[in-house]
């Protein structure tokens, strides 16, 4: 076995001569492709990891990290002074998985059963923009967005029926939104209007409250998949 494997010993694995067995070798084990998912905006340290992945104990984490490590899909660098930490990130290889957990999310969000009340994390709930953009919903719509969920900034940019969306900040932002993932996921699929919203602080916004409330129909859920009869 080569040397970069040896961290996977003992895992139970396929045995099978399928790129799909092998790729849920690579990738199939709990929590992995969260992992994944907590990555795709860019780096984080061992701590923010946990935080966008709360049910995951701290021993766990450490074991799937050393996992895709090993296998190629994760690697581990020092951030350049003054930062000097530890971060963890998606190699080029690893960074091919995002149209895979687009899909996935795409594909589940059909689920008759997806628990919609459930907590959903910051990156999360902004992946989730990539798995629900409509592009005919933005049609005729160009405008650069900034979202600020508690002490994270993103950068959305919505142009030719296309969406570019990035950690960081935006010089030339048409509106920046200020919320909570909580108050976000009720304005995106909970019904709650933006006009309550703003009432009570739960958003605020800088910028044409319409193009608010255009941004947020950009993402519909899908009609959910029918439940198998059970007779």
């Amino acid at each position: 076995m080569p040397a970069r494997l040896s961290g996977m010993v003992g895992k139970r694995k396929y045995d099978d001569g399928c790129a799909v067995a092998h790729g849920l070798d690579l990738v199939g084990e709990r929590w992995m492709l969260l992992v994944v998912r907590e990555l795709l905006l860019g780096p984080k340290r061992f701590t923010d990891l946990r935080a966008g992945i709360p049910g995951v104990s701290a021993d766990v984490l450490t074991q799937r990290l050393r996992d895709l490590t090993a296998s190629g899909v994760v690697q581990r660098r020092k951030l350049p002074a003054p930062a000097s930490s530890w971060v963890y990130e998606l190699t080029a290889w690893g960074m091919q998985l995002e149209s895979i957990v687009i899909q996935l999310g795409r594909w589940a969000s059909r689920s008759p059963t997806l628990p919609h009340d459930a907590e959903i994390g910051i990156d999360s709930l902004v992946v989730s923009f990539r798995a629900l953009f409509d592009p005919q919903a933005a049609t005729g719509l160009t405008a650069v967005f900034v979202l600020r969920l508690d002490e994270q900034q993103f950068r959305i940019e919505i142009a030719d029926g296309r969406l570019d969306l990035a950690r960081g900040e935006a010089d030339n932002a048409d509106v920046t939104m200020e919320t909570d993932p909580g108050t976000l996921a009720a304005l995106l699929h909970g019904g709650l209007p933006v006009a309550d919203a703003l009432k009570t602080g739960g958003l605020v916004v800088d910028g044409p409250v319409h193009l608010v409330e255009r941004f947020l129909g950009l993402f519909p859920l899908p009609e959910p998949a029918p439940l198998a009869d059970r007779d």
